[in-house]
């Protein structure tokens, strides 16, 4: 097995140079792709704990991925946001840390310009959403639209969440392989089977949750916003 380390920025190879020579830590194409032709045993093992970054570089290694002939592990560490949770997406199998985050949420970019130019830019990154959308579509199996509205409302989604909506596929740390016991006449039910029916049961639960109010939700992202802004004060 590969270990590669999805951690630090999302940056192209060039940018990559750049942080490579002040010992910033970035991923780039590159080191997937010498991941890949590194790789001997038809595995890799992505852990991601990344911001995100260049959305194109992104796709790029999500490409890679998604070529490459062998299966492909993703372990989100602590937050896979933004480019970061599209690499993730192009895993065969992708598991979540009960503490971890992933975070989607519309392409963003700074222009300047006139109001054609303005509008032009709004033609691409509505785009690139669409492109950002379909590797999610691809994993989850949730329409275009879905996706697009909680992009929209840039959704954090802890390890449950992630797992219902199915951009994860199982929470890390439940022990299927812990050996039991038993002293008794009859079977005794594998701890296989209780933890499935314990994800079924929470997945059940979250589904007949309502969905939280517009306001609820401006209200959570201001509290967010005040926490960020006192912490740069600071």
């Amino acid at each position: 097995m590969t270990l590669v380390q999805i951690k630090g920025d999302v940056v192209d190879d060039e940018t990559a140079s750049f942080y490579a020579f002040f010992g910033i830590q970035a991923v780039s194409p590159k080191l997937v792709s010498d991941a890949i032709a590194s790789d001997q045993d038809g595995e890799l093992t992505l852990q991601i704990a990344s911001n995100g970054g260049d959305v194109f570089a992104a796709s790029e290694i999500y490409t890679m991925l998604k070529q490459y002939d062998g299966k492909v592990n993703v372990e989100v560490q602590g937050l896979a946001a933004s480019a970061a949770s599209v690499i993730a997406a192009a895993g065969d199998t992708v598991k979540m840390s009960p503490t971890a985050q992933i975070m989607i949420h519309r392409a963003w970019s700074v222009v300047q310009g006139n109001t054609e130019d303005a509008a032009h830019e709004s033609e691409v990154l509505d785009k690139i959403d669409h492109s950002i959308a379909a590797a999610y579509e691809a994993r989850t199996g949730m329409t275009e639209g879905e996706l697009l509205d909680l992009m929209t409302k840039e959704t954090w989604m802890g390890a449950q969440e992630a797992v219902d909506k199915g951009f994860a596929d199982e929470i890390m740390f439940v022990d299927d392989k812990q050996p039991q016991v038993a002293a008794s006449a009859g079977v005794v039910v594998p701890k296989s089977a209780v933890n499935k029916l314990l994800n079924l049961i929470s997945k059940a639960e979250r589904k007949s949750r309502p969905e939280p109010s517009e306001h609820e939700q401006q209200s959570l992202r201001q509290r967010k916003l005040a926490i960020l802004m006192s912490e740069k004060e600071d």
